[in-house]
């Protein structure tokens, strides 16, 4: 019952969305990917906030129903449907009646089976795409019959792109790049490791004395010019291509850009995206507890890798889910990258036993490498090993909850409400 239920609100939703979209006719920005839609998204509406009246995707509600949540301006209900019955009217009042609606919409567009995608494409016509990464082995693999089907899935965003419109890739991910091919649309290129309208140079994390790591700079080069941005708060390149592509879509649209980078300065990372926090006896946290992929476990630990330390480096490693075939050879490859880059690491879940173990042939002292079940018996571990001037990272699924270890060992447990992923009280209950 409560499917059909389901169904029928979304529809309804859907419906009104449509009539909306056509209503108001605001420009939609659209992002995909198997790594860094969210940050991109954040990073698309900092810096397109600078010349317009913008919405983005709540979180990361991007899907069926999450998408419709955004074209009208509702909250998820969760299990109260005096909520939805809410949202229905607050849709029916933007149809009947002229209202404030923002000039652009930025759109966080998931996919978790096959042709996810492909059915919302069939109402929202971007008119620009931006396409983030997928990697080798990406998220939700599980669900597809080859990683080719996935970069299928993601390809529909630039199918049904807009013939005027504008087209962002990643020129570091050679799948995503491929995509220029299918389109006649403007196309531009952002990176840090290959050539690209507008890459990334002089990433470097910044210190203070006796505080240890608190953000990271770095500088876009386009067209000859090099553009300084700064970041507090988090580091890596998972934060550096999120500003890239959003420079990227400023000068296809014709924006100044160094108005754009200026407004990073206003830049709030997003909670679980290599997030810095205070830990407990002085440590500092890297904290990329949103979820996890092969790609971005192993960008996330060779970033943590080169960052500077007084104390030991710990890392809290959970199971990486939806990989089907992949999920023993991805596990054991980690380990082995993490075993490198640690002197200590929690691993936490089922399959991260063969991600703890493969630590140990690479190397790493069977003495340094601690298993847990869950992420609480997780905390407990932490708890007891860390010390002054230590450096935490911690990178899990989603289903592995990893947020619940982090807040035994943040230093001041009273902000995790503001700091940690899925601190909803819908989210707490689970």
């Amino acid at each position: 019952m409560k499917l059909i239920l389901k169904k029928i609100v979304v529809a309804i939703l859907q419906f009104e969305s449509k009539l909306v979209l056509k209503k108001y006719k605001p420009k939609i920005v659209a992002v995909t990917g198997s790594v860094g839609k969210t940050s991109t998204k954040d990073c698309l509406y900092i810096a397109l906030s600078a010349f317009f009246h913008v919405r983005k995707t709540h979180k990361s509600y991007n899907s069926d129903i999450g998408i419709p949540l955004t074209v009208l301006g509702c909250q998820n209900g969760w299990a109260d449907a005096s909520v939805w019955f809410k949202n229905i009217l607050i849709g029916a009042k933007l149809i009947l009646f002229k209202k404030k609606y923002p000039e652009v919409l930025i759109l966080e567009i998931g996919a978790d089976r096959p042709d996810d995608i492909y059915k919302i494409m069939q109402w929202i016509k971007p008119d620009v795409s931006v396409l983030t990464r997928i990697g080798k082995v990406p998220v939700h693999v599980e669900f597809y019959k080859s990683v080719g089907e996935v970069v299928k899935e993601k390809s529909w965003l630039v199918k049904y792109l807009k013939k005027d419109g504008l087209l962002v890739l990643n020129a570091d991910d050679e799948d995503i790049l491929n995509m220029r091919k299918l389109t006649t649309a403007k196309c531009l290129t952002y990176g840090i490791e290959n050539e690209a309208n507008i890459r990334g140079t002089f990433i470097s994390p910044l210190y203070k004395d006796g505080e240890g790591v608190y953000g990271m700079s770095l500088k876009a080069d386009i067209e000859g010019n090099s553009i300084p941005v700064l970041v507090k708060g988090a580091i890596g390149n998972q934060h550096a291509y999120p500003i890239l592509a959003s420079l990227a879509v400023l000068s296809g649209l014709g924006k100044n850009l160094v108005d754009g980078a200026n407004a990073f300065s206003k830049y709030n990372p997003p909670e679980g995206r290599m997030r810095i926090l205070e830990g407990i006896n002085n440590s500092k946290i890297i904290d990329d507890t949103y979820n996890a992929s092969p790609v971005a476990m192993e960008e996330g630990l060779k970033i943590f890798g080169t960052l500077e330390a007084t104390g030991k480096k710990i890392a809290i490693l959970g199971d990486m889910l939806e990989l089907g075939r992949y999920s023993l050879s991805e596990h054991e490859r980690i380990g082995e990258i993490a075993s490198k880059a640690v002197d200590v690491i929690i691993a936490t879940g089922l399959r991260s036993k063969d991600l703890g173990e493969s630590a140990i042939d690479a190397g790493l002292n069977r003495k340094n490498v601690y298993f847990a079940e869950e992420a609480e018996e997780a905390g407990k571990i932490a708890e007891t090993l860390i010390k002054n001037g230590d450096l935490v990272y911690a990178k899990g699924s989603q289903g592995m909850r990893l947020e619940r270890a982090l807040k035994m060992i943040l230093r001041d447990k009273e902000t995790a409400r503001d700091v940690l992923v899925r601190q909803e009280k819908e989210w707490l209950r689970r």
